[in-house]
């Protein structure tokens, strides 16, 4: 009976990696693919199309909204488990390698994103009056 062996740090490591890389294509493209139904239903809206077409595009439309966040927590719990495999044990015996200089650059870019991201959904308040009724 053969014994089973432990896991290749290295190739955990470049699973992770591609399953991230992966992932963040997969909300790119979700979000792409919901601006594209967007804009093809007003069209069809705008031409007056036939009601049960519009019906049915809506539901492609709203089916396109609910993969954004399924893929984004995806992405998330992909990321956080290839953040602690990094942090982990195995980390010190892949660290000269290509994929974890790929995986520590991928998840500095996407908390670089992620800021900007963030920064870009801050509400300006100058201006605003303390108590001012709108």
């Amino acid at each position: 009976m053969p014994r089973s062996q432990a896991p290749n740090p290295e190739r955990q490591l470049m699973i992770k990696t591609k399953a991230c890389q992966r992932l963040i294509k997969e909300v790119d493209y979700y979000h792409k693919e919901v601006k594209e139904n967007e804009a093809k239903l007003e069209d069809m809206k705008s031409a007056n199309r036939d009601p049960y077409d519009i019906k049915k595009f809506q539901e492609v439309l709203d089916e396109s909204y609910m993969m954004v966040p399924d893929s984004k927590n995806r992405l998330q719990k992909s990321l956080q488990d290839l953040a602690a495999f990094l942090d982990g044990s195995d980390a010190a015996a892949v660290a000269p390698s290509q994929w974890y200089r790929e995986a520590k650059e991928l998840l500095k870019t996407v908390e670089l994103l992620h800021d900007a991201e963030n920064d870009l959904k801050e509400t300006d308040l100058t201006g605003i009056i303390e108590n001012e009724v709108f």
